[in-house]
This record gives structure tokens, sequence and C-alpha cells, in this order.
């Protein structure tokens, strides 16, 4: 398995090595929505490198991570528990996340 915290780490001394920013997060959200943009257009493009434009996604993120101090690995974990466990229901057609038989969210597709 792959040590995500080991990756979020050299992702950061990578930015810290080659002077790229590290103090500034407004702007590491902003290249993130960049690199998720050229992802889709890949996508979209039906290009042969929407692999690489996703794996930048991830590398923008895991960056982000350890500016904010986020154990990014950890967090992955628990969602994907909490996610597990949620509930949903189809109702109108339209998928809906239910706890105790109440209507907590509709999702909007």
């Amino acid at each position: 398995m792959i040590d995500l915290k080991k990756i979020q780490e050299e992702v950061y001394q990578n930015k810290v090595n080659k002077g790229f920013n590290v103090k500034d997060v407004n702007l590491e959200f902003c290249y993130i929505h960049e690199e998720l943009a050229e992802a889709f257009s890949a996508y979209r493009k039906n290009l042969p490198d929407v692999g690489e434009e996703i794996a930048d996604v991830c590398i923008y993120l895991f960056g982000l991570a350890q500016i904010l101090g986020v154990d990014l690995e950890g967090e992955i974990v628990r969602k994907i528990e909490i996610n597990k466990n949620r509930q949903f229901k189809m109702i109108d057609g339209k998928m809906t996340r239910m706890d105790d038989g109440k209507v907590i969210s509709v999702n909007k597709n």
C-alpha cells in the first residue's frame, strides 16, 4: 500500500525545493481548480493525458494538505468509513441521503 503521508511530505518538500508557493492558501485552491479544469478538458477531448492531469490535481491536494497541517491519508480513510455508513434512497428520481428515515440532502443531478 502507498504511504500517502510520505507522498504528502515529498510533494511539499518539492514545492519548497523549487521555490513554489507554500504560503498563499487561496492561491493553492486556485491552482487545484485550474488543474481540475485541465483534467476535465483532457477527459472531454478524450486525450491520453487525462491520468496525468488527475495526478496533478492530487499532487496539488497533497501539497495543500501539508501546508494546512492536514493528515490527508487519515482524513480519506475516515471519510470513506463515513460514506460507507450513509444511507441513500431514490426519491422522485433523485438520489437522496437519509438519516433515521429523514431526508438529509438531495443529489442535485
